[in-house]
């Protein structure tokens, strides 16, 4: 009896830096906007948190189209971090989280210090629960990419944001390193709450007819399932290196791919590039992930986390 009812229904929270999330599931930054178009397709209510697209302190134009190319196995993007700032985000984003009964998580961007703790300044008093701070965008020709790349400037840069800051601060992680062991340290000695892995691996594509780069940024960042065995290796090697919780992210396309992350070492998962494959792809996640556990007996979703032998 007791074990049909646990297995009824299993234990699908987690706790990332004291917010209790009601499921591990999230959406990763930029592939959801702040979920009102697919709040369509999607009841945000079931989801463990939304994560916004990158806010910065006034409005970014982005880069020059064309910046998005598909290539097997995913998709090149080389948006810019394109935004309307912070002043139209609150008015209208945040406006419309605040009915759902999920945890809000905004992304943070900027090309200097003063632009990242003016956007973490700004949302001291508003509905947030968590900070995400993008330090690993490959399609910013300055700023974030340098603070991701260097394991000074993040320690630095997480020390400024933690000392203002009001929300737990998660730090999003560049795979464009040579050791995501060292970054993860860097985040943690800093003072991060939490860190998120991984961000689009750098890529690129020319049309061979035309002789031309098919973006017009040339590089661009590389998501979708072709970079998930990457982001599962540097989510556990994360998970070696720290004691605090761990976001994975890079390619998740389904149930199977999250209790992986989960396994390999993450607390929590967002999924991203493949929401726009499939709009419906976050709640079919976290229904496949409590069915995965009833179907092995395991009474709680954290059990999974860093489960792997």
């Amino acid at each position: 009896m007791r074990e049909e009812t646990y297995r009824s229904k299993p234990d699908m929270t987690v706790n990332i830096a004291g917010v209790e999330l009601k499921n591990p599931v999230m959406t990763a930054s930029g592939t959801f906007g702040s979920g009102m178009e697919y709040s369509e397709f999607v009841d945000l209510n079931h989801l463990g948190a939304v994560v916004t697209k990158g806010v910065a302190n006034k409005p970014w134009e982005g880069n020059p189209t064309p910046r998005v190319a598909e290539v097997y196995g995913g998709m090149l993007n080389a948006i810019g971090l394109q935004n309307p700032g912070i002043d139209v985000f609150i008015e209208r984003d945040l406006a419309f989280l605040k009915q759902f009964d999920t945890k809000v998580i905004v992304n943070v961007c900027g090309h200097t210090e003063e632009e990242y703790l003016e956007v973490v300044e700004r949302l001291a008093d508003e509905p947030v629960d968590m900070l995400e701070i993008n330090v690993s965008c490959p399609n910013v020709k300055q700023g974030a990419i340098q603070f991701g790349q260097d394991p000074g400037c993040l320690e630095d840069i997480t020390a400024k944001i933690k000392r203002i800051a009001k929300q737990p601060v998660i730090m999003k992680l560049t795979p464009n390193v040579t050791d995501i062991s060292v970054m993860a340290r860097a985040a943690e000695a800093g003072g991060a709450d939490a860190i998120s892995l991984i961000n689009t691996i750098t890529g690129m594509k020319i049309d061979i007819e035309k002789r031309r780069f098919v973006l017009a940024n040339r590089t661009g960042g590389l998501s979708g399932p072709a970079i998930k065995p990457v982001a599962v290796r540097m989510v556990w090697q994360a998970a070696q290196a720290v004691k605090i919780p761990i976001i994975g992210m890079g390619g998740i396309a389904s149930a199977e791919d999250a209790v992986e992350f989960m396994l390999a070492g993450a607390s929590a998962v967002a999924v991203g590039a493949m929401n726009f494959h499939d709009p419906y792809l976050t709640q079919k996640v976290v229904d496949g992930m409590e069915q995965y556990l009833m179907r092995h007996n395991i009474q709680t979703v954290r059990e999974l986390t860093g489960a792997v032998q």
